[in-house]
């Protein structure tokens, strides 16, 4: 991603925050930046390396909060199968339904979206008394890239 399209995503990012009345800390748009610029996951410790380069008195838990801030606003998800985090693709709506195809061969991470998958979930939930209060479906495999 762009350095140019970086600062408009922080832009659209500020605007969430500031109509939710959420506190966009300097340190919270500078983990977004990190994370706006990598193609596809990262894990946190590099994103820690990469935050010590702008400051060096960053540690593990200032990493996680701002982490868990941008998770709980909608701009991250988190990726627990390979503990890695990737901007989301549809900005700012963080209820919506996360379904993500992950390439195990070169780690590029696809955010999809089926109306219909969701509703067949949600149907099979109901069915069964459950109630589903967040969803993120992780799919492995291989991307188009490297099944050629």
């Amino acid at each position: 991603m762009t350095a140019s399209s970086s600062e408009t995503l922080l832009a659209q990012a500020q605007q969430v925050c500031k109509k939710k009345g959420a506190r966009f800390t300097k340190v919270r748009e500078q983990v977004f930046l990190l994370l706006a610029k990598h193609e596809g996951a990262v894990g946190a410790y590099e994103l820690l390396d990469q935050l010590k380069q702008i400051d060096a008195a960053a540690k593990p838990a200032t990493i996680y909060r701002a982490l868990d801030f941008l998770s709980k606003q909608g701009f991250v998800h988190k990726i627990e199968s390979i503990n890695a985090f990737v901007m989301c693709h549809h900005f700012g709506d963080c209820d919506h339904p996360v379904q993500l195809l992950i390439c195990d061969q070169c780690g590029h991470v696809e955010e999809i979206q089926s109306n219909n998958f969701d509703l067949a979930l949600r149907s099979m939930a109901d069915a069964n008394g459950f109630t589903i209060s967040h969803q993120i479906v992780e799919a492995h495999g291989n991307c188009r890239t490297c099944n050629s």
